[in-house]
């Protein structure tokens, strides 16, 4: 007999456990493998269907009694900053972001560190190794990459780096039609400079200057506190029972 190499993907469904984002709600996903030459296409496709990228897996919801998760893109040729985006795009003006291959670095691994046991000690997350973290980076076999925000220095405007301290990360996918943000993470310590805000609009203006219509955030969990900033950054489009509708 000749092997005939499987066309199609392979979805699976997890077992119910506790949702992190509602109280006394179960959650379920399903999933599939995210690789082979094909990995990069698939990515794209179920992007745009709602999934979201761990490593080399492809997930959504799939919970039972509950449709909270929204996926959420912004649109990013249309949107306008609003005041306090703007003081926070502002405040971070001294920073540069540069673009890696997704690559892990002891580095980036103790600015994680320093992220997990200062915002989610808690988490599903808490206990990450540095061989972990490696395997959240490198594990991939689509178009991903690493940003590293650092200060400017004097040469900056000629070598269009920054300088010194790591001071934020962001792990995210290259799309034919945006930019997905997987992960981020920033130094505590600098609390005042709202970098999850500030890494946000960068990734907009990154799209928009690329000709890229999407910023992908994931999901939206009404209901959830800690989710809630997400549905700030308008327009943007969310994924329902029609497909992807305008939020304005």
């Amino acid at each position: 007999m000749t092997h005939q190499p499987q066309q199609s993907p392979q979805f699976f469904l997890t077992a119910p456990s506790p949702c992190p984002y509602l109280e006394g709600q179960l959650e379920r996903k399903v999933f599939t493998h995210l690789v082979g030459g094909r990995a990069a296409e698939l990515n794209e496709l179920l992007t745009q269907g709602g999934f979201r990228r761990s490593q080399n897996i492809a997930y959504r919801p799939a919970c039972e009694n509950c449709r909270a998760c929204v996926s959420v893109r912004i649109l990013a040729g249309e949107f306008k900053q609003d005041k306090s985006m703007r003081r926070v795009w502002n405040r971070n003006r001294d920073l540069i972001g540069n673009i890696h291959h997704a690559e892990p670095s002891t580095e980036q691994y103790s600015l994680f560190r320093h992220y997990l046991d200062a915002r989610h000690n808690k988490g599903g997350m808490s206990e990450m190794t540095v061989l972990d973290y490696a395997m959240m980076v490198e594990d991939t076999h689509v178009p991903t990459q690493i940003i590293e925000y650092r200060r400017r220095g004097p040469d900056s405007f000629i070598t269009k780096k920054g300088e010194g301290e790591l001071i934020a990360v962001a792990l995210t996918d290259v799309m034919g039609d945006g930019l997905s943000m997987v992960y981020s993470f920033f130094n505590p310590e600098h609390a005042s400079r709202s970098l999850g805000t500030f890494m946000i609009l960068d990734h907009i203006q990154r799209a928009a200057a690329a000709g890229l219509p999407h910023v992908y955030l994931g999901y939206w969990v009404e209901g959830s506190r800690k989710m809630q900033y997400k549905i700030r950054y308008k327009p943007q489009e969310h994924l329902g029972t029609k497909g992807w509708e305008r939020q304005d």
